[in-house]
């Protein structure tokens, strides 16, 4: 069994690897081996998710490497290699022959097995190795095209925000660590055993769990960086951002309720930060005129659908919500990748009539869009209902905040396609869509239909039973019938309403365009007294620390030259006399050494005088 689990995570990370290793010369046949590996994973993860696996390895005395996958994580890992499969299915009929393909593909891959790592981390530390591959990978992917500076700095944003939550894993571990007692203080590191800590130990590791996952999964206030992620290459945004990396901080937030629960603040902290976001960034995205810029803010305000659910207890709910999410955003992302593609643009109104120029991709987007939505009888209606049902049972106004995240989810796809569905426009310079990119979507456009099932019964009882979620609420039939109508008024009002700008302020129209003016405050607020501080510990480095190192190697070069002008002196004249003296007594030993024997008698006769007086004379 553990081999089963050790495969599912060496083969793409192997695999990306070696693509990596030897670079150009792979360009050729990357894709093939991407999509292999990528197939084989995806049969991995489905024997996994049924059979249950657990692996451990030696890693530090008393803290083996531990993976296990259990139903949360199986669902995890099977939803991760399928849109992984899929998406790379899109790269390698879309992806340029001219293009580092091997760089691409094996970043991909090792990318999608970081985030298996993640996800079948039963330790924090096994947790931080996931977690810090993947940021760099999604660092190295948002960057893809390094030749143009802002996407450069577009990477280095996305990779530097991100990291700077990933902190709260660190300090969740020290404390998890400091929390435990005895020889077996490792323990305190398993995921399941969190909840477990004592005051104030746990609330320092929820702390760091919630703002490491709040960061992931650009929730705010760290939603900006997802803006500048959009610079990377659509398949790129359609696998980082709808199934793996952005739902990570969610999936770690569904992975440790108890933990969430345990600390009493926890919970109401992340369910009411999600329900901000789903509403806040959904009015980011009915403001954008950029279709990624649309996406990527409506990724935000979905995931916090999520978030919510963990915050709220609704397991089943947020992990329904977290799948059909991920069949409806990665296809979004990859049709606007084929239109950017073939129309050469992403702004709305230069989008106008796109899914009638290619009505397969159209149609695709449609549902996808529709699902997105909430409307019925799509996968990510019945899935925000089942969530939103355990809103309700914690509080009316939660709730109440879904509602109203749900009914602008309604605004800004109906939005989206108003203008690529509006009359055609004349496209004579329009690119072909190749055929091998349009299948994929196909494929995700069935699963957005066919992921409704498990939100309703018996289905739903089994999802239940396999996250090992008992108890969870189910919506009523008002709920359902509820939502439905509110995404219907909302689509229907967006609709009719069109290209005519929002009945807004100008300020308030600007703040909402500009990501809430997140990114300035971030700025503002943090990058700009950092640099401030560098600048003055550099300014102290060079006026005082600089100063301070010459003056002292000053006064020791004045010293030395005292030293050699006066004690160098002294020391050598007391040396020479000291010589001097010696040789004078030399010189005065050797007279009475003449050699002549009548002399020495005369020596000896004079001594023993001396001597036989010194007697007489002490008597």
């Amino acid at each position: 069994m553990s081999a089963l689990l050790w495969a599912l995570v060496a083969l793409p990370l192997g695999a990306g690897v070696l693509l990596l290793v030897v670079g150009r010369r792979a360009d050729r046949a990357a894709p093939g081996v991407a999509l292999a590996v990528a197939a084989s994973a995806l049969g991995l993860a489905v024997t996994a998710a049924f059979r249950h696996p657990s692996a451990r390895a030696p890693f530090l005395d008393g803290l083996p490497m531990r993976l296990t996958v259990d139903g949360l994580s199986g669902l995890l890992a099977v939803t991760v290699t399928a849109v992984t499969l899929v998406v790379l299915l899109f790269s390698a009929a879309e992806f340029g022959s001219g293009e580092a393909r091997a760089r691409f593909f094996g970043l991909m891959l090792l990318f999608a097995g970081s985030m298996l790592v993640t996800v079948t981390a039963a330790t924090l530390p096994v947790l931080l190795m996931g977690w810090e591959v993947m940021g760099a990978t999604s660092w190295a992917l948002i960057g893809y095209w390094w030749r143009d500076p802002e996407r450069t700095s577009a990477a280095d944003t996305a990779f530097l925000t991100t990291r700077t939550a990933d902190l709260g894993l660190y300090l969740a571990a020290g404390a998890a660590l400091a929390s435990g007692a005895g020889p077996n203080s490792y323990s305190s590191l398993s995921l399941d055993g969190l909840a477990r800590a004592d005051e104030p130990w746990l609330s320092f590791i929820t702390a760091g769990v919630v703002v490491a996952a709040l960061g992931k999964s650009a929730q705010l206030p760290f939603s900006f960086w997802l803006s500048k992620a959009m610079r990377g290459p659509s398949p790129v945004s359609a696998l980082l951002h709808s199934a793996t990396m952005v739902v990570a901080g969610a999936y770690l937030l569904l992975r440790t309720g108890p933990l969430l629960d345990a600390s009493g603040w926890g919970d109401d902290v992340v369910a009411w930060t999600g329900a901000a976001t789903a509403v806040l960034l959904g009015l980011v995205a009915i403001a954008q005129t950029d279709l990624k810029q649309l996406l990527a803010a409506s990724s935000c305000a979905q995931i916090g659908f999520m978030v919510l659910a963990a915050g709220a207890g609704a397991t089943t709910g947020g992990t329904l919500q977290l799948v059909a999410h991920a069949a409806a955003k990665s296809l979004l992302f990859l049709a606007a990748g084929a239109w950017l593609t073939a129309l050469g643009t992403q702004q709305l109104p230069a989008l106008l009539g796109a899914a009638r120029h290619h009505r397969t991709v159209g149609t695709a987007f449609t549902v996808a869009a529709l699902s997105l939505a909430g409307l019925p009888p799509l996968s990510l209606w019945a899935a925000k209902d089942v969530l939103l049902a355990g809103a309700l049972e914690r509080s009316p106004w939660l709730y109440a905040a879904g509602l109203a995240g749900a009914f602008l989810s309604a605004v800004y796809s109906a939005k989206a396609l108003w203008f690529v569905w509006r009359p055609a426009v004349a496209r004579p310079d329009a690119r072909r869509i190749p055929a091998g990119a349009v299948w994929p979507l196909v494929l995700l456009a069935f699963a957005c239909v066919a992921l409704v099932v498990p939100a309703f019964p018996p289905v739903r009882d089994s999802v239940s039973r396999v996250l090992a979620a008992s108890g969870q609420p189910a919506p009523a039939a008002w709920e359902f019938a509820l939502s439905a109508g509110l995404a219907l008024l909302a689509a229907a009002g967006a609709w009719g309403w069109g290209a005519r700008p929002l009945p807004l302020a100008a300020r308030a129209k600007s703040g909402f365009a500009d990501w809430l003016g997140l990114e300035r405050a971030a700025h503002v607020l943090l990058v700009a007294p950092t640099m401030r501080l560098a600048r003055a510990a550099a300014a102290f480095d060079d006026r005082v620390l600089d100063r301070a190192v010459e003056g002292s190697a000053s006064a020791t070069v004045r010293l030395a030259r005292w030293t050699d002008d006066v004690v160098e002196r002294a020391v050598d004249g007391t040396v020479g006399a000291v010589a001097a003296g010696t040789r004078a007594l030399g010189r005065w030993a050797r007279r009475p050494q003449t050699g002549q024997l009548h002399q020495y008698l005369a020596q000896a006769v004079a001594a023993f005088t001396v001597l036989a007086v010194v007697l007489v004379l002490v008597r």
